[in-house]
C-alpha cells in the first residue's frame, strides 16, 4: 500500500502531526508514506526512517509574490507525483485540500465540514471523517490516521512514543556546557501575544543556575535574542540556524522554556524536558503534557477557533511557576 499525507505548514503543527509514522509502520512496515509538504519544512523529514518520499511544494512563496501563474505551477507539479492508494489531508486548508484532490488516488480522505477550520475544504474529499476542531490537535491526527487504516493507538501509546526527529549529526558549533544544565529560551513566534515577555526570561536567567542559549528564525525574533544578550550577557544567541541544526540544538539541551510555537513542540517531539506557555491559544489543544512536557496556562478563556491577538494574558503568567516546574523537571535528569 502506498499513501500521500498532505500536511504543508507550519513547523509545530507538522511535527504534531508526524507522530502518526510511528503506529503507521507498527501497523505495516510494508506500507510506503510520501510526505507533501512547503519547502521552508522539508528539514523535518530529513533521515527519517519510516518516510519513502518527500515532495514539496512552494504555494507560500506563490502567495507571498501574488503570483497565479506561480500558484497554477505549483499545483501543475503536484500530478507528477505519482499514484496513491490513499491520500490524506490532515491540514483541513482550502490549499491543502486542493493539493490533495489534484494528487492521483481512488482515495481523498479529510475532516468533515464541522472539524476544520475552513469548512470548504471539505468538498474536495471523497472520504470524511468527524472529530472536534477543538479537541487535542495531536489526538485529531491519531485518530484520522487510525480511521484511514484501521489502527488502534491508546493515548498511553501517545504518551510513550518514541522520539521522531531524526539528526543527521552529533556535534554542532553552538555554546553548550559540560557542567551546568543547558536551557534553551524561545523568545519567538508567529505573533507577539503569543510571546512571554522578554524582561521575564532574563529574570529567570537570574533564577536558575544554568547555561542558558536562545534562538531565533526572522528580524524580530532576532531583535528579542539580542534583547536578552543585552541584559543578561552570559546568555549564548545562536546563529540562525537551520532546522537540521535546530533539532540536534534541541535533542542536546536539559530543558526548553518557549510559547505555543514550532521549536518548543519539537522538544516534545524528541522527548526532551519542556515547558511550553500559553496565552491566546489553548494549551490542552496545542501540545501534549507529560511527564517531562509541561504546560503553563494564563488564566484567559480562549477560543480554539480563532486566536485573539489582542490577548496578552501570556505576559500574566508567573515566574515562579516557572520555576518551580523548572526545577523539578532538572531534578528529575
Amino acid at each position: 500500500m502506498k499513501i500521500a499525507i498532505v500536511k504543508l505548514s507550519a513547523l509545530g503543527d507538522i511535527v504534531h502531526a508526524m507522530i502518526v509514522l510511528q503506529f503507521i509502520k507498527k501497523h505495516n512496515q510494508e506500507i510506503e508514506v510520501d510526505w507533501i509538504v512547503e519547502e521552508a519544512y522539508k528539514g523535518l523529514f530529513e533521515f527519517h526512517p519510516d518516510i519513502n518520499k518527500v515532495h514539496v511544494v512552494n504555494i507560500k512563496k506563490a502567495k507571498k509574490r501574488k503570483s497565479f501563474f506561480l500558484f497554477l505551477n505549483e499545483l501543475k507539479k503536484v500530478r507528477h507525483f505519482g499514484k496513491y492508494d490513499l491520500v490524506i489531508d490532515m491540514q483541513g486548508l482550502l490549499k491543502s485540500a486542493l493539493i490533495s484532490r489534484l494528487i492521483i488516488s481512488p482515495i481523498t480522505l479529510g475532516f468533515d465540514k464541522f472539524s476544520v477550520r475552513e469548512n470548504l475544504a471539505s468538498i474536495f474529499y471523497n472520504q470524511i471523517f468527524n472529530y472536534g476542531y477543538d479537541e487535542n490537535v495531536i489526538e485529531r491526527n491519531v485518530a484520522l490516521m487510525s480511521f484511514a487504516l484501521g489502527l488502534n493507538v491508546s493515548k498511553q501509546e501517545i504518551k510513550n512514543k518514541s522520539p521522531f526527529l531524526h539528526l543527521s549529526r552529533k556535534h554542532l558549533n553552538v555554546n553548550l556546557s559540560n557542567v551546568k544544565r543547558n536551557i534553551l529560551l524561545i523568545p519567538g513566534a508567529s505573533h507577539i501575544s503569543k510571546c512571554y515577555p522578554v524582561s521575564n526570561l532574563v529574570e529567570l536567567t537570574t533564577l536558575i543556575d544554568a547555561n542558558f542559549l536562545t534562538i531565533w528564525g526572522d528580524q524580530k525574533e532576532k531583535i528579542m535574542a539580542e534583547e536578552i544578550k543585552t541584559q543578561a550577557p552570559s546568555v549564548s544567541v545562536c546563529a540562525k540556524l537551520s532546522i537540521d541544526s535546530l533539532k540536534l540544538l534541541i535533542s542536546q539541551v536539559d530543558l526548553v522554556i518557549g510559547p505555543d510555537t514550532g521549536p518548543t513542540h519539537m522538544a516534545w517531539a524528541l522527548n526532551v524536558p519542556s515547558i511550553t506557555l500559553f496565552g491566546p491559544t489553548p494549551g490542552y489543544r496545542n501540545s501534549y503534557a507529560t511527564k517531562i512536557n509541561r504546560i503553563i496556562e494564563s488564566d484567559s478563556k480562549v477560543n480554539p477557533h480563532k486566536i485573539d491577538r489582542n490577548d496578552n494574558s501570556i505576559k500574566d503568567i508567573d515566574i515562579q511557576k516557572i520555576l518551580q516546574v523548572s526545577k523539578d523537571l532538572l531534578s528529575q535528569s
